[in-house]
């Protein structure tokens, strides 16, 4: 049984530009990465379909909007919770032997 590599975004993105610059066949990268063809041309042509995003102004502020609903939900359920432990507590102390 083989044990499953996990690499980090960093490692791709060397493995799929040296992909992208021709300078190596697929086979001189895959020995030089010690990582299989396929992952190759999966990380290169995944880097090339996500090229456009890095340059892309609108990419930076939906990335930002995006952080600033999900803190603003997640402060909501934070507020909600909050009252909720605070009404069990608040009852449990009333009724202490009572379970249903």
């Amino acid at each position: 049984m083989t044990i499953r590599r996990k690499h980090d975004a960093i490692f791709k993105a060397k493995v799929a530009i040296d992909a992208i610059k021709n300078d190596m066949t697929i086979s001189e990268i895959c020995n030089k990465h010690s990582i299989g063809p396929t992952q190759v041309k999966n990380w290169k042509s995944e880097l090339l379909d996500q090229a456009a995003t890095v340059f892309a102004k609108e990419g930076k502020a939906s990335a930002v909007n995006d952080n600033s609903q999900l803190l603003a939900i997640l402060e909501r359920k934070i507020g909600q919770l909050t009252i909720e432990n605070d009404f069990l507590k608040k009852n449990l102390l009333k009724f202490p032997g009572k379970i249903d």
